[in-house]
């Protein structure tokens, strides 16, 4: 059950936690309304502590789902998941929303520039949960640990601790890499210097070197309470940090990304039966496949982001229309994001359990942005059970974000076979291996496979799970202009961009507080 960030409200409320860096410049620490060294003299504060930076992904404030921690940032709509996702997605060919609100329609015509606020919301996100694990790790030291008296086995949890947030710190920086390219590397002692850029190599050797370290020393796989991370997810991100190696730092490094997904593999992981569970209420029990999720709750982990935007977002605001907010657990539609017909055609067969369109009265076709008919709704991320029992709330959902799981092992081990010269057969194997779950049967099963079949079932399995930009751009599709979908850099029919959007700009904000940041080519 989740139960791991629900221990951390009532404790924290006890604090007021802000970080002024967040709209300022990034060289001071986290603030707290309680003095750190009586925090951190409490063992018993500990997980509560942790809790609160696993639970940055969650939520955006410590005060309701309308609060932000940062300073200068929408409550409701700048949550970590929620920005990463309209990232990922609406900037691809997999999803579009019809909504005006500022910021939106530049995803959706891939015009963004440096104020756009969702691009802003998620530098921020990034450095504030990087501020609050060096906050931890300092206060964490072997010597800290000794003077305030503990006994071995509260420093061996300690430090596991510890190996979980360096992991969740590098989960940041790889967020920042893929993004943005490059920014600052803060260090743990930072004092009261002005942080200095590093390149994306750079960055990429740090991530490397810290997943390398904390992989032994957090839990094993499938063992640790849920919602927190074991070693699986540290070999899950090594092995997407592999494969996009060429990418950040222009070198191959595919065998690698082989070697790390075969790990995860091997330590147990299954398929589950249905792959609609997977997004449903109860996901919280499908630890066979789910290997890091990000915890949501409709009564204790309560936001606008995740998945309550995720559900929301996809039904249809007219309570006149055939889609109705009753049939996923919430009470209302909000009318804004659908598929592309990019996606859409990719998962034309609806005895493909992954085809999860809904369709009455809708059109396949993108011609009209604000019209929620144009284009197929899904609503994927639903807030009912596997018995189709709501959740606790009609309007926060209970649906956990699966961010890291199998299917998604299956296909990067699948892709960096191909492209390392490994054995086709077996990236044949674990492509039908999931094609199988989907059908049911044998009857979908593919005779070969290539690359680009690869990127396609990516989408089929994968859609919607805030990585499709990153995938685009790994198979050069992304700015391209011989492939194209609806309203692909401002145009209705589609047009190629300039390769400087691979990257997003770095806050104007950013810039104007720290002279040892640069901008990225083209804004």
């Amino acid at each position: 059950m989740k139960t791991f960030l629900k221990v951390k409200f009532s404790f924290m409320m006890l604090f007021t936690l802000f970080l002024t860096s967040c709209v300022k410049d990034l060289d001071k620490e986290p603030l707290y309304g309680l003095n750190a060294a009586s925090v951190y003299k409490d063992y018993n504060n500990y997980k509560p502590l942790i809790a609160k930076i696993y639970g940055g992904l969650s939520n955006t404030g410590s005060n309701g789902p309308n609060s932000s921690d940062i300073v200068g940032l929408d409550g409701g709509s700048s949550g970590y998941i929620r920005c990463l996702w309209k990232l990922e997605e609406l900037t691809s060919d997999e999803a579009i929303c019809g909504w005006n609100d500022p910021g939106i329609p530049d995803l959706n015509n891939n015009t963004w520039s440096a104020s756009n606020q969702f691009i802003i919301a998620m530098y921020y996100r990034i450095y504030y949960q990087i501020a609050l694990s060096n906050e931890f790790l300092r206060q964490t030291e072997s010597g800290l640990l000794d003077d305030r008296g503990f006994n071995q086995d509260q420093k061996n949890q300690i430090n596991t601790y510890r190996a979980e947030i360096r992991f969740l710190r590098a989960m940041n920086y790889y967020h920042l890499i893929d993004l943005f390219g490059k920014g600052p590397y803060i260090p743990e002692d930072i004092g009261g210097n002005l942080p200095k850029e590093r390149n994306r190599t750079d960055h990429f050797n740090f991530i490397e070197s810290e997943l390398k370290i904390v992989e032994g020393q957090m839990g094993e796989p499938r063992t640790v309470e849920y919602g927190r991370a074991d070693r699986a997810s540290a070999w899950t991100l090594l092995s997407k940090l592999y494969l996009n190696a060429k990418t950040y730092t222009g070198n191959e490094r595919f065998a690698d990304a082989a070697i790390y997904a075969k790990k995860v593999i091997d330590a147990g992981y299954t398929l589950e039966p249905k792959y609609g569970d997977l997004f449903l209420t109860d996901n919280f029990r499908l630890t066979n496949e789910i290997i890091f999720p990000i915890l949501s709750d409709g009564l204790s982990i309560q936001s606008f982001g995740l998945t309550t935007f995720l559900a929301h977002a996809s039904v249809d605001s007219d309570p006149k229309k055939p889609m109705k907010a009753d049939d996923y657990g919430i009470n209302s539609g909000w009318g804004g994001i659908r598929a592309k017909q990019n996606l859409s055609k990719l998962l034309p067969d609806i005895l493909d359990s992954r085809n999860q369109f809904f369709t009455k009265g809708q059109y396949i076709n993108v011609d009209t942005v604000n019209q929620f008919d144009n284009g197929y709704a899904l609503p994927k991320f639903k807030n009912i059970d596997s018995n189709k029992k709501p959740g606790k709330d009609e309007t926060f959902v209970d649906t956990d974000f699966p961010l890291y799981r199998l299917g998604d092992v299956y296909l990067m081990y699948a892709e960096a076979l191909l492209r390392s010269g490994g054995s086709q057969s077996e990236a044949l194997l674990y492509v039908n291996k999931l094609r199988f779950r989907a059908y049911g049967n044998n009857s979908g099963d593919l005779s070969s496979i290539n690359i680009d079949q690869i990127l396609d079932e990516r989408a089929r399995e994968l859609h919607w799970e805030a990585m499709r930009r990153s995938d685009l751009i790994r198979f050069d599709k992304y700015t391209t202009g011989s492939y194209l979908w609806p309203f692909k850099g401002g145009v209705k029919e589609g047009a190629g961009l300039d390769d400087a959007k691979k990257l997003f700009p770095i806050p104007q904000l950013e810039l104007t507080a720290n002279p040892n940041i640069s901008q990225n080519p083209g804004y």
